[in-house]
C-alpha cells in the first residue's frame, strides 16, 4: 500500500461568534488519521500570513504534511443550530493549479477536500486520479465560490467526476443535487450518503444499496464530522475494506474524532 493524501485548502473559520480557528478538509481529516496510523499524508495550503495560525494546529496532529502558498485563505463564519446550519463565505480562497497538485505524489487514494466548487478544476482532478483513486466531497458540487451567505446549487461541471471513485454528500448536498436517485444517475463508483447521527449512512454501489449504522454522539459543534469520515473511508479503502465494510470504520472513527474534541 503506498498509503494515502488529502490535499485541501486550510480554512478560517469562526463559529457561533467566537475566535476565529483551523478549519478545513487537510486538518480534519488528519484528526481521524493520528488515530489511524499507517501511510498517510496532507498537502494544505492558506494565505503566507495566516500560516502560523493555521499549521500549527495541523502540526500539532502529528500526520505528515506539506504547506503550500495561496494568493488568500478561504474563510467561512458558521453559526449552528443543533447539526444544522449556516455559512457565509467572507473569502472563497483560491483553486489549486496543476503545479500545486503534483505535491501530493504517489498515493493510492487521494481525499479531494473541496471547500467550495471553485477549489479543483476538472483538469486538476485529472492529474490527480493519474495513478490513484480519487475521494470527492460533494462540497466540490454545490457550493458555488463566491462571496456572501452559502446558498448550494447544482451548477457544476459533470467533468469532475469523470475520475472520481467515491462521492460523499450530506443530506443537504443530496437535496441540491436531485436526490437519490438522481445521484445514481452519476455513475459514480461509490456513492456515500451522510445523514447525520441519528440517522446514520447509506452506501450505494453499482446498485447495491447498504445502510450503515451510526452511533449517535451529542455536540455542540460538529464541524469537521464529514471529512474525518471520508478520511477513514479512504484508509480503509486502501486498507482492502470493501465499501460498506469501510463506510462502517469510517462512522466509528467520525465520531470517536467527535467525543475526543469534548475532552
Amino acid at each position: 500500500m503506498r498509503g494515502i493524501a488529502v490535499i485541501g485548502n486550510l480554512a478560517c473559520d469562526t463559529i457561533d461568534g467566537g475566535s476565529p480557528r483551523v478549519g478545513g478538509a487537510p486538518f480534519h481529516a488528519a484528526r481521524a488519521l493520528r488515530l489511524l496510523g499507517g501511510s498517510s499524508r496532507i498537502v494544505a495550503r492558506s494565505a503566507p500570513d495566516d500560516r502560523r495560525s493555521l499549521v500549527a494546529p495541523l502540526a500539532a496532529l502529528g500526520v505528515p504534511y506539506a504547506w503550500l502558498p495561496a494568493p488568500s485563505t478561504t474563510t467561512f463564519e458558521i453559526r449552528y443550530s443543533g447539526e444544522e446550519r449556516e455559512m457565509t463565505i467572507a473569502d472563497p480562497g483560491t483553486p489549486w493549479s496543476l503545479e500545486d497538485a503534483r505535491a501530493v505524489g504517489r498515493a493510492d487514494w487521494v481525499q479531494v477536500g473541496a471547500l467550495t466548487r471553485g477549489d479543483f478544476p476538472a483538469d486538476v482532478l485529472a492529474s490527480l486520479a493519474r495513478g490513484s483513486r480519487l475521494a470527492l466531497d460533494g462540497q466540490a458540487l454545490v457550493r458555488p465560490a463566491a462571496k456572501g451567505l452559502l446558498v448550494p446549487d447544482a451548477d457544476f461541471d459533470p467533468e469532475v467526476l469523470r475520475h472520481v471513485t467515491a462521492l460523499k454528500v450530506n443530506e443537504e448536498e443530496l437535496e441540491t443535487l436531485g436526490g437519490e436517485e438522481t445521484m445514481a444517475k452519476l455513475l459514480v463508483p461509490e456513492l456515500l450518503i451522510t445523514r447525520g447521527s441519528a440517522t446514520g449512512a447509506l452506501v450505494l454501489t453499482r446498485g447495491e444499496r447498504e445502510r450503515i449504522l451510526v452511533r449517535p454522539v451529542d455536540v455542540p459543534n460538529p464541524t469537521g464530522a464529514g471529512d474525518a469520515f471520508l478520511a477513514a473511508y479512504v484508509w480503509a479503502r486502501a486498507s482492502g475494506h470493501r465499501p460498506g465494510s469501510a463506510a462502517r470504520h469510517a462512522a466509528t472513527t467520525a465520531a470517536r474524532v467527535l467525543e475526543l474534541t469534548q475532552q
